[in-house]
């Protein structure tokens, strides 16, 4: 669901929850994202404000993310004012999707002053805002001046004014006569769910639809086929439990146990496959559901380089393979050539020099048509076959030649899918820092300004334990792949890998045991998930490791196998989170 003013409640909530806390650290780990390192009590805690565009939020977390080696200026003023601050209280303004931070800070002269940072969590106009204790703008994440809006201006040393008012009933403050209300006004015809999110303030699109399926057990059901009291009695249980604190967090998976929802109730809705599954906090729920997605994010932002450099390339081996596949269609013209300098050799007693053409009968095909042959009026007979002969054999060398050069750039076009696939699979900026190392020593330092090859650093495969203790590695590139298949792997443990697709070799190590089915099984669901292979049912081969080869001077990654099985598995991003060994 969007973060909505609901789901903003309970998080300020959660953390009034743990009384006044000291601010001990400060962070900037991307440009739209601060994390303040909070002590309460004897309890660590790390709060993420998000005011980005894309996943805007404020919730505790776990997740531990690099941090640039320089902080960025407004990580540094808030550091400045608010370094050693004790956090008294967070404030939901109203039942919008902005709160207050009240910070009890000291100024440069060692007096107590207060301090406000206010989160704005509204998609793109998203922000976070440092004032005075008279809400005074100190600075801002993003500042806005009048260029940018000409509504409201976010700018040092103005008064701040919280965003212009909805025309919406506040949740939080509406009676049921207000609801009703507002029901006999609306429109019969429009849906249940378009009439909550447009009519009060600050709830989701998931929330209004679990509340009218609550009702008629249809999303789509409208006003005239929907109990007006039904749906004013499951709408005040909704909103009533916020507003006495006695909602509780839930994580929605899908059938293949992905993440695919938060929420402050259990979304029925999504019918039947589908697990909801109350959490300990809404915290937690939130950082489940983020944890993948602004990790992504993080990495797509800091591998925008390798990003760039591979599609160019990619281009370019693909207008490359056009152009060859072209002259080869045009070399396949060369036998003509070569029965041509025939038909002038066998008719040469017939020819004189000067001649420009000549009509000959083309022995060589069974109806025996007459053929046009031009000519160099320039040259002798004989050296106008020998003009024909050379064209042949140009032809033919060229021919064998664009074969050669279209299979090269056909095998560069699958190894740039695999960096590709591996740059989707990257977590951490060390996993980046491989796959720009490989890159580097494959051919591409030249389109790689100012890189540098460092020292070598032994590649972290992902490891998991299957069901019966047996250890499993996993590849996320190239670097990482050769270092399993080619250092780790005995000849005895279990190989795997997608079939004809590109994907992550993963290595199933059994000290020369035979492993039961289940944990095979769960290999090749690894192999299946780090692949660029979908759906279900997917190819995965499988063999002892002493099978695999990797030929000399191969691509990063590339090996060759010729004994093999094939499992069929469909594998469960849930169940594969839960095997990974951290």
């Amino acid at each position: 669901m969007a973060y909505d003013a609901g789901m903003l409640r309970c998080v300020v909530n959660e953390i009034n929850a743990l009384g006044v806390c000291k601010v001990e650290k400060i962070y900037q780990p991307m440009n739209d994202e601060i994390v303040l390192m909070l002590h309460a009590g004897r309890e660590s805690l790390r709060l993420l404000i998000n005011a980005g565009s894309n996943y805007p939020r404020l919730h505790f977390t776990n997740s531990r993310t690099e941090n640039p080696a320089k902080a960025p200026m407004f990580c540094m003023l808030l550091r400045k004012h608010l370094a050693g601050a004790k956090l008294i209280c967070v404030n939901q303004i109203g039942y919008e999707r902005v709160c207050e931070l009240e910070l009890e800070a000291y100024d440069e002269m060692g007096y107590k002053s207060k301090k406000y940072l206010i989160c704005e969590i509204m998609g793109k106009h998203s922000n976070l805002i440092l004032t005075d204790s008279d809400k005074k703008i100190i600075s801002a994440l993003k500042i806005i001046d009048f260029s940018t809006s000409s509504q409201r201006q976010i700018l040092p040393g103005m008064k701040y004014e919280l965003p212009p008012k909805q025309d919406k009933l506040d949740t939080m403050q509406i009676t049921e006569s207000d609801f009703e209300l507002a029901y006999d006004k609306a429109s019969p015809e429009m849906k249940c769910d378009k009439f909550i999110t447009n009519m009060f303030l600050g709830i989701a699109i998931s929330s209004a639809r679990q509340i009218a399926y609550k009702c008629t057990l249809d999303i789509d059901s409208t006003l005239e086929t929907t109990n007006k009291m039904l749906l004013s009695n499951a709408f005040f249980d909704t909103f009533n439990k916020i507003k006495s604190n006695s909602a509780r967090p839930y994580i929605i998976y899908d059938p293949d146990g992905a993440v695919v929802e938060y929420s402050y109730m259990p979304l029925e809705f999504y019918g039947d496959g589908f697990v909801c599954e109350e959490i300990s906090t809404f915290s937690e729920a939130i950082d489940l559901f983020y944890a993948k997605k602004s990790k992504n994010e993080r990495i797509r932002q800091r591998s925008a380089d390798i990003f760039r450099l591979l599609t160019n390339a990619q281009a370019r081996v693909t207008r490359k393979i056009a152009i060859q596949t072209e002259e080869l269609a045009e070399c396949e013209k060369c036998e003509e050539f070569k029965l041509l300098g025939d038909l002038i050799t066998a008719n040469i007693y017939l020819m004189k020099r000067g001649q420009q053409r000549i009509r000959v009968i083309n022995y060589y095909d069974e109806s025996c048509p007459e053929v046009e042959i031009e000519l160099d009026n320039r040259l002798t007979p004989a050296q106008n076959a020998q003009k024909y002969y050379k064209k042949y054999n140009k032809a033919k060398k060229a021919k064998t030649e664009l074969t050669k050069q279209i299979e090269l750039a056909r095998a560069e076009l699958e190894y740039i899918e695999t960096v590709f696939e591996a740059l989707s699979k990257a977590e951490t900026e060390s996993d980046l820092a491989e796959i720009r190392d490989e890159l580097y020593h494959s051919g591409y330092a030249s389109r790689m300004k100012n890189y540098s090859s460092g020292k070598p650093q032994a590649p972290k495969p992902l490891k998991f334990k299957t069901t019966n203790g047996y250890i499993v590695l996993c590849g996320k590139n190239n670097k990482q792949n050769d270092y399993i298949t080619t250092k780790l792997a005995s000849k005895a443990d279990w190989w795997f890998h997608v079939k004809n697709l590109p994907g992550s070799h993963v290595l199933l190590q059994t000290d020369g045991e035979e492993p039961p089915e289940i944990d095979f099984t769960e290999a090749a669901e690894i192999a299946a998930f780090y692949s660029k292979a979908e759906g279900n049912n997917i190819a995965v081969d499988y063999t002892h490791a002493k099978n695999v080869k990797k030929p000399a001077g191969s691509k990063p990654g590339y090996v060759i196998y010729h004994v093999n099985w094939t499992a069929y598995v469909t594998p469960n991003e849930r169940k594969i989170e839960q095997m990974q060994v951290k």
